[in-house]
């Protein structure tokens, strides 16, 4: 146990709370069994260990570790969550949930057999608790935490900070809100640089580009090879194939998929292919658009298949032209707080009312026209006017 303990102590010294993530505020921390999920490096583990730093003066109170530490191979959970509590440890944090086989279960029951305890645990995107065994859901309170926004990265790099803003800002705002904050900041180069490396927080601990997306494609590796069997029953093989179509799609997005080709493509049956692309979208490595995102026609073949995020795009070494970043990135920033489904006429509609086109700065509305609710998002803009809207004001949306 004593290696735990100077694992705990040694993240805990090196963790740094000048700057906080945007989920930190909205999570009501007073609940008893808290879930934090999302996509590896997003920064789940800084914001537990941050949590202890700002709110344990008596460290002694709480205590982290992670799931994925080899003292779990010949110890339980149980076994370590009992020491702990009668020793006075008011709340736990627990990372790498997913990485502990019966990991649901477990939790339930120290959520019920230590009534005081608090139970903070973070896991990968791909948990899915709704049916959970023990119905944990119930008991759980459950947040999502995406990569850094356009604005945070302005904010974490010290370049600038600026207000979030609701899409309905930017759509009845736009001019104005452009006009003030480009009247102080050359935002575009920032911005072209945000594509290529600013969704993952640890572009701060790169030293390059290059470093930066080597670091990504391991992190792609862990999640394919390590986190999607932690959660599915799944064969090497399977695996294999989900690496492989992976990069398809990296040399061919935005993709409008043709299941039968690439069913040829990957030796495998119409089923499987679907099961692949929903790890993938589960993993948060693509995002897959449906015209009907209701039902079942949300479960079967996607319409179109964009990347989770660009700089994602730009690691796998994507040959896709500027069209496709645009789309990523607009449904990376939107997805937050909306809904985004394939559009039969534009590019993309969001909440099923509005309509958006995304191109570069000389994109029209010919694509568009005469549709209600419809807008232009250009890139390389600084300024928009009537209903062209700059791409990067989206990128400040959380």
């Amino acid at each position: 146990m004593e290696t735990l303990f100077r694992a705990y102590n040694r993240r805990l010294e090196e963790t740094q709370t000048d700057y906080i993530r945007y989920l930190y505020s909205c999570i009501d921390w007073s609940e008893r069994l808290i879930g934090i999920k999302g996509a590896k490096g997003v920064g789940k583990t800084t914001m537990l260990l941050q949590h202890i730093r700002l709110n344990f003066p008596d460290r002694t109170k709480a205590f982290y570790a992670s799931l994925d530490n080899i003292w779990f191979s010949s110890h339980t959970l149980a076994e370590l969550i009992e020491y702990l509590y009668t020793h006075g440890v008011t709340h736990i944090f627990l990372d790498e949930v997913h990485k502990y086989t019966g990991w649901i279960r477990a939790v339930k029951n120290l959520y019920d057999d230590y009534p005081k305890l608090h139970i903070i645990f973070t896991g990968s995107s791909l948990l899915e608790i709704d049916n959970a065994e023990g119905d944990l859901s119930r008991r759980l309170r459950m947040y999502t935490l995406h990569g850094l926004s356009f604005r945070e990265y302005l904010e974490i790099t010290g370049t600038a900070h600026l207000p979030v803003l609701s899409m309905h800002d930017i759509l009845s705002t736009h001019m104005q809100q452009a006009s003030a904050i480009t009247s102080t900041l050359k935002v575009l180069p920032h911005f072209e640089q945000y594509f290529k490396t600013g969704y993952y927080p640890f572009f701060l601990e790169t030293a390059s580009e290059e470093s930066y997306y080597e670091r990504l494609q391991k992190v792609v590796s862990t999640v394919i090879e390590n986190d999607i069997p932690a959660v599915e029953k799944i064969e090497y093989e399977t695996l294999q194939k989900a690496k492989r179509l992976l990069m398809i799609l990296a040399q061919s997005a935005p993709y409008t998929p043709n299941i039968a080709n690439l069913c040829a493509l990957l030796s495998t049956t119409r089923n499987n292919l679907i099961h692949l692309l929903y790890l993938l979208e589960r993993a948060a490595l693509i995002r897959q658009l449906h015209a009907d995102n209701k039902g079942l026609k949300a479960l079967g073949k996607p319409d179109k298949i964009l990347f989770n995020n660009t700089n994602l795009m730009h690691a796998l070494g994507s040959a896709a032209d500027g069209g496709t970043l645009r789309e990523s990135f607009f449904s990376a920033m939107m997805s937050h707080t909306h809904t985004i489904q394939y559009a039969k006429q534009g590019d993309l509609q969001v909440d099923e009312n509005y309509v958006f086109e995304v191109g570069g700065k000389k994109k029209g509305f010919s694509q568009i026209a005469d549709l209600p609710n419809s807008y232009v998002v250009a890139d390389n803009i600084e300024i928009g006017y009537g209903n062209k809207i700059p791409l990067w004001l989206f990128g400040l949306i959380y």
